[in-house]
């Protein structure tokens, strides 16, 4: 028997997991990417690749993390010899993110506080890089932004709060609080954008359909990359969440719960975003595409620029914004600090509490890095490196590792048909076998090739900033993840666990 802490309740185990899955991505990125790449046409290929890529392989690492019952390196250790590395690679791609994702909610709760009094006056670009982040040259990382760093200090704490509180009193309790207020906060925010002028002329540029672009294979793979940055996969949280399921848990329908939920929430951003894109850009009297942006312009300028502009409540509808961008990236951030908290308590033999001390505890003096003049530059460069050559490609590699070296899928298969409602079929076999490699694999080629030929940022930043803070990071979490594995685990670690029969959820 197993002494192994678990979530409460199934219910609990999805609202962790639909947490994690809902992040920043899905209010700033998804209505540009679903936007830039056909509009209405571009669900299609989304449905697809959901069905094709997001929800077997959310089915993959739910099986995995509850099958071999531990964190992503060990349960992948467990699954084969020659797996583990996979696992601490993933482990120090999440820790990489988390230092800069705390710092976009320290952005949300400053801009919360800013609401008040709208005090991002009539110029919203100027005052977010020049007043509130104060951004410098790349030459120097310049002083502590006391706007950045005081509300960075405060994610911390709550965030670290939480973990130190457990699995079912701290991640289960804390999440089954956040996503219903994110999404009734949400909700509020929509019908109020559907009620403005010009609301109808967005929604008719983000729906409709260029049909032209379903033949072009980068919106295909545009799908796919949303579908997998979107959904938490490939970077040990899922497998680490799943590892605290009871025996009887339906973690198919679970999966497909995770990520409906997920592209539904997304769908309902999009109606939001553009909702009030059309408004800003009727205000203007300018075509939406001239309005469109994404990532954090979109969060923190353009966003703001609206809220100025709307006729009632605008500090109402400004803390109601950065309460659920703050809601949003907390869940997010709760998941992947859990990931080598899991995966420092299991190699280490150690105390939870220590286990946060330290790995949460160092997290956040790096994150401080980022709470500088140089802060956003820092952010842009590893944000986009650990993103397009650490998440993408540690999936890629766990994929062909369990298809294809460890040959698990139907043994995987077996044990998820042993627990859920719904059967999988071949298509799930063939989807993480053949598919899921080939577009991830046509993704890797393409971005290396790009940025081999090219610098990233259009010559925004020197090659020497993108090496340090882009290369470096993107290949060091790899060098990391193996030196991890060369410590021995103690005693049988590595042997699989028997399921504790109490705390059983059908």
């Amino acid at each position: 028997m197993e002494n192994r802490a678990q979530f409460g309740s199934r219910a609990g185990f999805i609202f962790a997991a639909v947490g994690s899955a809902i992040g920043l991505g899905n209010i700033w990125r998804f209505p540009a990417v679903a936007y830039d790449n056909g509009g209405g046409a571009f669900f299609l290929p989304y449905l697809f690749a959901l069905l094709t890529a997001g929800i077997p392989l959310l089915i993959l690492e739910f099986a995995i993390g509850h099958k071999y019952r531990g964190s992503s390196p060990l349960s992948l250790a467990r699954v084969k010899k020659g797996g583990e590395w996979i696992g601490w690679w993933q482990i120090c791609i999440s820790f990489v993110i988390a230092t800069y994702y705390a710092v976009i909610i320290a952005w949300a709760l400053a801009y919360t506080y800013f609401s008040f009094k709208l005090e991002w006056g009539t110029d919203t670009t100027p005052f977010l890089i020049e007043n509130y982040l104060k951004v410098g040259g790349t030459d120097t990382m310049g002083s502590f932004v006391p706007g950045v760093l005081f509300p960075l200090i405060l994610v911390w704490l709550i965030v670290l709060g939480i973990l130190f509180a457990g699995v079912k009193k701290g991640i289960e309790m804390a999440t089954k609080i956040m996503i219903p207020l994110l999404v009734v906060l949400f909700l509020i925010i929509v019908v109020r954008a559907l009620t403005l002028d010009g609301a109808m002329e967005g929604l008719n540029q983000f729906f409709k359909p260029n049909w032209s672009t379903i033949l072009d294979g980068k919106v295909w793979v545009a799908a796919y990359g949303q579908i997998f940055f979107s959904l938490s996969i490939g970077f040990a949280i899922m497998i680490t969440y799943s590892s605290y399921l009871p025996k009887k848990s339906d973690i198919t329908n679970s999966a497909f719960i995770t990520g409906f939920a997920n592209s539904g929430f997304e769908l309902l951003a999009g109606f939001g975003v553009f909702a009030a894109l059309g408004f800003m850009a009727a205000q203007q009297g300018v075509p939406v595409n001239e309005v469109v942006k994404g990532g954090v312009i979109l969060a923190f300028s353009i966003f703001p620029t609206i809220i100025n502009q709307l006729p009632a409540f605008n500090e109402i509808f400004g803390i109601l914004f950065f309460v659920s961008l703050t809601l949003a990236g907390l869940t997010s951030l709760i998941s992947i600090v859990e990931t080598y908290i899991a995966g420092i308590q299991e190699k280490f033999n150690i105390s939870r509490t220590k286990a946060v001390l330290f790995g949460g505890g160092v997290t956040a003096i790096v994150s401080l890095a980022f709470s500088t003049q140089n802060g956003l530059n820092l952010l842009d460069v590893a944000d986009y490196f650990i993103n397009q050559f650490g998440v993408a490609m540690a999936g890629l590699f766990e994929v062909i590792f369990i298809a294809w070296f460890a040959k698990q899928l139907k043994p995987l298969q077996a044990h998820a048909d042993s627990v859920s409602d719904i059967r999988l079929g071949a298509w799930w076999r063939i989807s993480l076998s053949i598919i899921t490699p080939v577009v991830l694999g046509y993704m890797m080629f393409d971005n290396l090739r790009q940025n081999l030929t090219g610098d990233y940022g259009n010559g925004d930043y020197p090659r020497e900033f993108i090496f340090k803070y882009g290369w470096t990071v993107a290949i060091g979490a790899i060098l990391v993840g193996v030196l991890l594995t060369l410590k021995p685990w103690k005693g049988h670690a590595l042997e699989q666990p028997a399921f504790e029969e109490k705390k059983e959820v059908s």
